[in-house]
């Protein structure tokens, strides 16, 4: 190596030195401004988390302090009143019931056709209505539901209901519209204390609340209406409940007797009904008594009195499986009335009755599953009676209906309907009847669709079905104004319809 090469590589040694020092000093000096940075950074970060902790803690204690103002005063009474609203105990509610449908025998004409069909009909006797209703009815009931400040609750009902067995779409000159019930209740009175601090008064027209039926044949076990003011749930004893009543209905006017000169004299009464209605439990015991002034001057038949007084007795029992032997339900009921009581369905609607009328009724059903996709409803209703329209008449009925469905689809369920009912009645001549005995059988079929299945009372359902109907010849001499009267309607006739039937 010559003196000048090393001359040469001297300063380019230390000018890389240099650089390398510098580069070194650099990195440093950056390393050293990026943990700065990151330390300036983390300090944001914590600032930034402890500013949205203070936020957040704002934010809740002003959502607190809105929802404090908000629950005060007139505001907290809006709410509550919207709340109770939406829960259905205060403001408007409207619920219906409604079937309408078509029935046609095999020649496609009208049909005759009713749960109250046969003879025993107007006695009460009804056979099952699947297949077997000619008629168009609605009911519509209005409610609207208060709750004051003092806890206490009203609630005000009007129902209009109407009735027609026309098809067609125009029928006011065969309406039968009509407004069923106007009535007010108030209960929870805060001033009501001892055996009355759960009971509510009502006063106005109505359908008392405790009447239950058999569905399956449009018949009510028991029906207790009219005009007057009651009190429910007095609580006498643990267990024990009771119910009071005084009801008045209006008979028909009626041409007087008895009278030295009677002429063309009317006169009209009305019946008053006093009803204890007492629950044990299960057990139902109801009591009616009922007067009707001046009732025995009316006319009903050669030598025969109305009755002007009358009793009528109930004892039920409400089951809460099927007769014990499955899930599902049943109830049982006794009945026997006497006068005006004899008429042991519809208390006190009848002003025909004699003094001497006596009548008995047995009423029997229940619900239940047999198989995961079967349903079953049986029932038995049965009546003896005599005296009841003329001294020496004597009339008795039974009736047997099963309802079977069995739930295809979510969508569709068929169902089948079979009812048999025997009659022996003897008018003794009133009305113009004749005494007959016989029995009264049919059977039904009914592809039924609804938007949900679930049960026996799931509606609303339309249904098409086919009906074989046959009953003993004798039965069409009862009567030539009742249906079996009608020379086109002579049994082993089979009938076909449509109809919906929708309650809510």
């Amino acid at each position: 190596m010559t003196m000048n090469a090393v001359k040469l590589k001297t300063p380019l040694a230390v000018a890389i030195a240099s650089a390398g020092l510098a580069m070194a000093s650099s990195a440093n000096a950056d390393a050293t401004n990026l943990e700065q940075r990151l330390a300036e950074l983390e300090e944001r970060i914590e600032a930034a988390e402890r500013r949205a902790d203070i936020a957040e803690e704002r934010a809740e204690l002003a959502e607190k302090a809105t929802q404090e103002r908000l629950m005060s005063g007139e505001v907290r009474e809006r709410l509550e009143k919207v709340e109770r609203q939406a829960s259905g105990e205060e403001g408007f509610s409207f619920n219906a019931y409604a079937r309408s449908g078509l029935l046609l025998n095999d020649q496609g004409k009208s049909a005759e056709g009713g749960p109250y069909v046969t003879p025993a009909g107007n006695l009460g006797g009804a056979v099952g209505r699947l297949g077997n209703e000619t008629d168009t009815y609605a009911e519509a009931i209005l409610n609207y539901r208060q709750q004051y400040d003092n806890g206490a609750k009203a609630k005000y009902t009007t129902m209009i209901a109407d009735g027609v067995t026309t098809s067609n779409d125009w029928t006011a000159d065969e309406s039968d519209l009509n407004v069923r019930q106007v009535y007010a209740e108030f209960s929870d009175l805060p001033s009501f204390t001892g055996v009355f601090e759960d009971a509510s008064i009502w006063a106005g027209k109505r359908f008392d609340r405790d009447n239950f039926d058999i569905h399956w044949l449009d018949s009510d076990v028991v029906f207790l209406s009219g005009t007057g003011a009651g009190i429910y749930d007095m609580k006498f004893a643990d267990g024990w409940t009771s119910n009071l009543s005084l009801y008045g209905r209006s008979f028909s006017d009626f041409e007087v007797v008895n009278r030295e000169n009677p002429g063309d004299d009317t006169a009209s009464t009305d019946n008053l009904i006093i009803t204890s209605n007492n629950y044990f439990g299960n057990w139902q015991l109801m009591l009616n008594a009922m007067s009707a002034n001046d009732n025995d001057e009316r006319d009903i038949e050669a030598n025969q009195t109305a009755a002007e007084k009358g009793g009528h007795a109930m004892l039920a029992y409400h089951g809460n499986s099927f007769f014990g032997l499955s899930d599902g339900s049943f109830k049982a009921a006794l009945l026997h009335g006497q006068g005006l009581g004899a008429e042991v369905k519809s208390i006190g609607s009848n002003g025909n009755l004699t003094d001497d009328a006596t009548a008995t009724r047995l009423a029997l059903y229940g619900t239940t599953y047999i198989a995961p996709a079967w349903r079953m409803a049986p029932s038995i209703l049965a009546e003896v009676s005599d005296d009841r329209f003329a001294e020496g008449d004597d009339y008795q009925w039974a009736g047997l209906n099963i309802r079977l469905a069995n739930e295809v689809t979510e969508n569709f369920e068929m169902q089948y309907e079979a009812s048999y009912q025997y009659m022996d009645l003897d008018p003794n001549g009133y009305d113009g009847r004749n005494p007959v005995s016989g029995d009264y059988s049919s059977l039904t079929i009914a592809p039924t669709f609804k938007p949900e299945i679930g049960g026996f009372w799931q509606r609303p359902e339309i249904r098409l079905y086919a009906s074989w109907k046959d009953w003993s010849d004798e039965l069409n001499e009862y009567s030539a104004n009742d249906s079996f009267g009608n020379e086109d309607f002579i049994g082993d006739e089979w009938t076909f319809g449509v109809q919906t039937e929708v309650w809510f």
